[in-house]
């Protein structure tokens, strides 16, 4: 085709408005720190420092620079020539120069894989001149925080259950006054033939295991207090042969023997006079206080007697109602009952649940159980059966956490936390709030508990990976070897310390393990074996770790490497 003057004429303005508008910037180079971008906390750090050449950028020149990281778009930044009128970071022509813009952004998974890229408009003056190419500076994102096991630790109520508890049961016999020969008729009262059925039956029942027989004589305080000391002591003895024969009546052989009991005479039964005295109803109540006058300021027997007859009609009652029943000799049966073996326990919770008290429910569900539904089951018991005691819905609630039935957790512990505003529950609350997202609620329940436990520690560590504050999360999982504690020493540059840590952890064989050790591998530059070796690893145990991998900028140096690629295809 034959070009005329005017068509010549326009193509080479054209081209020169091309040539124009490269000509504003040229051999701009672009640097990132670091590459790939790494989440911390919940966001993305960006700082691009702009690279310009001498003569590379020309003085009326302005050019707006809009960062792109996944389908997030960052604020627009502007340098310019020295001679621009813009509010952009100036940029010498001669001596070329640097700048720097620093942004920060929440993350989101389109993040992950992505590429952070720049585009944006050149100008020359207020004059759109041309477009800014679109140009990837930068890998993105590392996302190893997210790795961390989310899980918190429930914290469990614990039972108060007494496997063997210490008792008693007594029956006594009464005396005449100034006598210590047992009565026919006292030892056919029926406290005395219930003691003696009840030792018989004794023999017959495992639970229980009689200790010892004790035998204690009393005086009543109306008479001298030396004479009444011995014969306390008289009626001590007369007792137990009273008891022994008894025994041998009963074929209970083994308690016919006198080595078996203790007698003890205890003289002039003061507390047990002021306690008769108390349960009298014949007997005015300004009288019973003159009579314990009476007996705590007088030394002298007779005088005290006199002046208690001198009361008349109540010395009467006093002598007819309550030195009687205080002249005794009192038998006392002492014995350990012992509660559910484990074995009972164990078979009780199946077979017949509701038999059971709160306390061994709670202890069952704890200690003679693995199973986590059976733990649920027991649990549910308890919780229905002693419905205000919050510790059955606490534990319930904790179990169905780690069931990951977090609604059902979620409503037991709130009825416990009602019932009882306690630590452990707010604890398991927290867990519930993270599991729902919701980091605030579960940092300010965390933040109420008063006990300082190894759980609540770990809780907050792994809302401190969350935030980034790896350091933290550290100093506060303490000496245990944990795969969180591994990870916030990756997080950290410790990476020798973490590889420790990790194989000391119980999750060192886990998918989650072998993954984690992949990554040390490739921060360590172990090379492509190890770190292929330990992913395919955790492909075995977990296969959708094979996809992460694919995308997994911590794997960015291998991506083109043909053992790795078929690792991970």
């Amino acid at each position: 085709m034959k070009l005329t003057k005017l068509t010549y004429l326009s193509i080479t303005m054209l081209v020169c408005l091309s040539i124009t508008s490269c000509d504003l910037m040229k051999d701009v180079t672009y640097s990132v720190a670091p590459n790939p971008l790494e989440m911390h906390g919940d966001s993305v750090a960006v700082a691009v420092t702009v690279n310009v050449p001498a003569k590379g950028l020309k003085k009326k020149a302005k050019v707006e620079i809009t960062p792109v990281l996944g389908t997030a778009k960052l604020d627009t930044w502007t340098i310019q020539g020295e001679k621009a009128t813009a509010n952009g970071q100036s940029i010498a022509f001669k001596a070329g120069g640097t700048a720097t813009f620093e942004d920060v952004i929440a993350y989101d998974p389109s993040m992950e894989a992505a590429d952070l890229k720049l585009t944006g408009k050149i100008y020359k003056g207020v004059k759109e001149k041309d477009a800014l190419p679109e140009t990837k500076i930068a890998d993105a994102t590392v996302i190893t925080p997210l790795l961390v096991q989310p899980a918190f630790r429930m914290l469990m109520a614990e039972d108060k259950l007494v496997r063997s508890v210490q008792k008693s049961v007594a029956a006594e016999m009464n005396y005449e006054k100034g006598k210590s020969d047992v009565r026919a008729n006292e030892i056919k009262d029926k406290d005395i033939i219930d003691l003696v059925a009840w030792v018989v039956a004794a023999q017959s029942n495992p639970k229980i295991v009689i200790n010892s027989i004790d035998v204690k004589g009393f005086a009543s305080p109306d008479g001298e207090e030396n004479k009444n000391s011995s014969l306390s002591i008289d009626r001590s003895k007369s007792g137990r042969k009273a008891f022994m024969d008894l025994m041998k009546k009963a074929k209970m052989m083994q308690y016919a023997d006198s080595s078996k009991y203790s007698v003890n005479g205890l003289g002039e039964d003061f507390v047990g006079f002021k306690d008769q005295l108390a349960r009298t109803t014949s007997i005015s109540e300004a009288d019973k206080n003159l009579f314990i006058r009476i007996l705590e300021m007088s030394t002298d027997a007779k005088q005290r007697e006199t002046e208690m007859i001198n009361l008349g009609k109540s010395y009467t009652q006093l002598d007819k109602e309550v030195f009687p029943k205080i002249r005794r000799a009192v038998i006392t049966v002492n014995y350990t009952e012992n509660g559910l073996t484990d074995d009972e326990l164990k078979t009780a919770s199946v077979s017949n649940p509701n038999s059971l008290t709160i306390e061994e429910l709670l202890f069952t569900a704890a200690n003679l159980t693995k199973n986590i539904n059976e733990k649920a089951a027991i649990y549910a018991v308890a919780a229905t059966n002693y419905p205000a005691d919050h510790r059955g819905h606490n534990n319930l609630g904790a179990v169905r956490y780690i069931q990951n039935m977090v609604p059902d957790a979620k409503k037991s512990l709130e009825t416990a936390n009602s019932i009882s505003d306690n630590g452990l529950t707010k604890n398991n609350l927290a867990g519930v709030a993270m599991t729902n997202g919701d980091r605030a609620l579960a940092k300010k329940l965390l933040s109420q508990v008063k006990d300082k436990t190894t759980q609540l520690a770990y809780n907050n560590a792994v809302i401190s990976i969350l935030e980034g504050k790896y350091s933290a999360a550290i100093s506060s999982l303490g000496t245990e070897a944990t795969f969180n504690k591994a990870l916030a020493q990756v997080l950290t540059g410790k990476l020798d310390e973490a590889s420790k840590t990790l194989a000391a952890s119980a999750d060192k064989e886990s998918a989650d393990g072998y993954y984690l050790k992949a990554i040390i591998a490739a921060r360590s530059n172990a090379g492509v074996d190890a770190v292929v070796s330990s992913l395919k690893s955790a492909f075995a145990k977990n296969p959708d770790y094979k996809s992460k991998a694919g995308r997994d900028r911590e794997f960015i140096k291998l991506m083109s490497d043909a053992s790795f690629s078929a690792a991970i295809n």
